[in-house]
């Protein structure tokens, strides 16, 4: 059984999206104010360590010429490509070495935009016993959105940490946020 407190305690699980090099300001993708989010993240993820709470990170890791890049019909510039530097986690994130690292988006045929879109991070999370989802990243509207109305249908109780994220419009991110709450998402500062 969970608490509806602020807190994390056992059961709970840390999941941080794409908090990418091309996601934050100079990057290929760039979410404004995309790497102000870092320092909060950060404080989640101390808590979680101290707490003995499970700490995951997701990452586009797209092939060249994928499917979800506007040279292919999709509506994204090319980003995150496996290996380069847009790719990789924001320098500044501070991940324990027990942080588990799920990639998303690298199949040639179709985008993954979820943290639960054929990753099996369902399946582990319950494997682990996990009942509650505290999450944030890049970008609100997209990715962050799509993981967690995807937690909630998976039937995990599911918190959006609402200063550890932030959209790419903000248009995007007030329909988004409302769009969570209406599925039974807490936002938690």
């Amino acid at each position: 059984m969970t608490n509806n407190n602020n807190t994390l305690e056992r059961g709970d699980a840390l999941i941080v999206v794409d908090v990418q090099n091309d996601f934050c300001p100079g990057g290929a993708l760039p979410v404004k104010e995309g790497d102000k989010i870092v320092p909060f993240i950060n404080r989640w993820i101390a808590a979680a360590v101290a707490k003995g709470v499970p700490v995951y990170a997701l990452r586009d890791w797209h092939p060249n010429g994928h499917i979800s890049f506007r040279e292919r019909g999709g509506p994204w510039p090319p980003h995150c490509i496996q290996d380069s530097m847009g790719a990789r986690l924001h320098p500044d994130l501070k991940l324990p070495d027990s942080a588990i690292i799920v990639t998303k988006g690298a199949c040639f045929d179709q985008d993954q935009i979820s943290a639960f879109d054929q990753t099996g991070l369902a399946q582990q999370l319950r494997k682990e016993g996990i009942k509650r989802l505290w999450v944030g990243g890049l970008a609100e509207d997209v990715c962050v959105l799509a993981t967690v109305l995807d937690g909630r249908k998976e039937g995990f109780e599911t918190m959006l940490i609402g200063n550890a994220t932030r959209p790419i419009t903000y248009e995007g991110g007030e329909k988004a946020r409302q769009e969570m709450q209406d599925a039974g998402v807490r936002v938690v500062f």
